[in-house]
């Protein structure tokens, strides 16, 4: 592990038009392709909330491609803060 590039984790969540159009899958999908840990969940006010864990450069592409969104869905915005790394393997969708 380089020194310069540490694990580090975040904590999202996304507003928009995210529930009933399978964008969990598609943020699961997403962070594999992009070597990432964590998970995802909807949440009982309509939005989505994930925890990512990765290098800094595969967690910006994230929320890259987050913000696209996928077919059927609107992201009209991401809120991002750090959290503490822990490790891990996967990418779950919780309930």
């Amino acid at each position: 592990m380089a020194l310069t590039d540490p694990l580090t984790r975040r904590h999202l969540r996304v507003r928009g038009r995210v529930q009933g159009v399978g964008f969990r899958w598609f943020a699961r999908e997403t962070a594999a392709s992009l070597g990432l840990a964590g998970w995802v969940r909807n949440r009982e006010d309509g939005t989505v909330e994930a925890e990512a864990e990765g290098r800094a450069a595969a967690l910006d592409e994230f929320v890259r491609r987050l913000r696209g969104g996928c077919p059927g869905a609107r992201v009209d915005s991401i809120e991002q803060r750090p959290a503490a790394p822990h490790g891990g393997d996967g990418f779950d969708i919780r309930r």
